[in-house]
Order: C-alpha cells, then structure tokens, then sequence
C-alpha cells in the first residue's frame, strides 16, 4: 500500500442530486497501486462489505440510504461527482474514492477494461437512487440517517475517513 494524500471535494445540492452537505467525498489518489488485485480483501477487512466488481453507470445516480467506496481496479475514467454542474475527477487505476451517502456520480468515459470494486460500510443493502424529483423528496431524510463506518475502507478504524467525517458532521 502507498501512502497516499486525501483529496476532499465538497458538494450542495445540485438540481435533484441531494449530495451530502455534511461529508466531503474522499479521493485517496494510487492509494492501492499495485495492489489492484486486493482491493476486495482490503475493504473487507475494514468492514467495507456486499461488494461488486464491475464499471461506473453512464447516468447520474445515488443512494440515499448507505455511504459506497469506489476502488478502481483496472484502467481510468472521467468521472463527473456532484450532479450536473459538479466537478470532473479523473480516476485511475490504484486509485480510491469513498463517496457520502447522496453523494451523485456518473462516468463520462472510460479506458478499455475500465473496472471498479464497489462496497458499503458493514456489507449494508444500497439503494438506486437517480436526478428525478421523486427520488430527491424521498432521499433528504435517509441521508441524515445513514449509519455512520467503523472504519476507513483501506486504514481501518484510525483512517483519514474517520478523523475527517468526525470532524466535518459532528
């Protein structure tokens, strides 16, 4: 493991992508670079669980009821956090980002192969939440709600993760 600074990207909501006014998302850059091949053993053992392995949806979605953390197995994207008028990330192989619950995403492309391994704190069910309004009304109050991790999905229970969302939602 690499040690790694944290960039933190903060987001208000943005047409019907609630974000999360309280949590910042986590952008770990090459935190796992060359240990691709681990990234599901690192967030299982951090209590990061009910993962997937698969890309990012081309269209901008959330979940309301669970925080997920994105570790990028193979290749690179652009991504676009925040809905709409949010910020373009560049993500790469190695590389990490623990989104808030509400928090909204989207790939805009993707290299060949592009792959991420997904997870929620505690192996939590996810909901599919997308920019409508239906799903905004029915999402403020399950965003207050979400549980907050154990631990940081690389660090564990001392991890960036947890010092910084202490700090930032009380």
């Amino acid at each position: 493991m690499t040690k790694t600074d944290v960039t933190l990207l903060y987001f208000e909501r943005n047409g019907f992508i609630p974000n999360n006014p309280y949590l910042p998302v986590l952008h770990y850059k090459r935190v796992l670079k060359n240990n691709e091949d681990k990234i599901e053993k690192f967030f299982l053992a951090n209590k990061w669980g009910n993962t997937w392995v698969n890309g990012v949806f081309d269209f901008h979605h959330y979940h309301s009821n669970s925080h997920e953390v994105l570790g990028i197995a193979r290749g690179s994207a652009l991504l676009l956090l925040g809905g709409e008028s949010g910020t373009k990330v560049i993500v790469n192989s190695g590389d990490v980002l623990v989104l808030p619950a509400g928090t909204g995403h989207k790939k805009l492309s993707g290299s060949p192969g592009f792959q991420v391994v997904g997870a929620y704190p505690n192996g939590q069910a996810y909901n599919l939440k997308k920019n409508t309004l239906k799903d905004w009304k029915e999402s403020e109050n399950e965003i207050k709600k979400t549980a907050f991790p154990e631990a940081d999905p690389i660090y564990g229970e001392c991890g960036p993760l947890v010092k910084m969302w202490r700090k930032e939602g009380g």
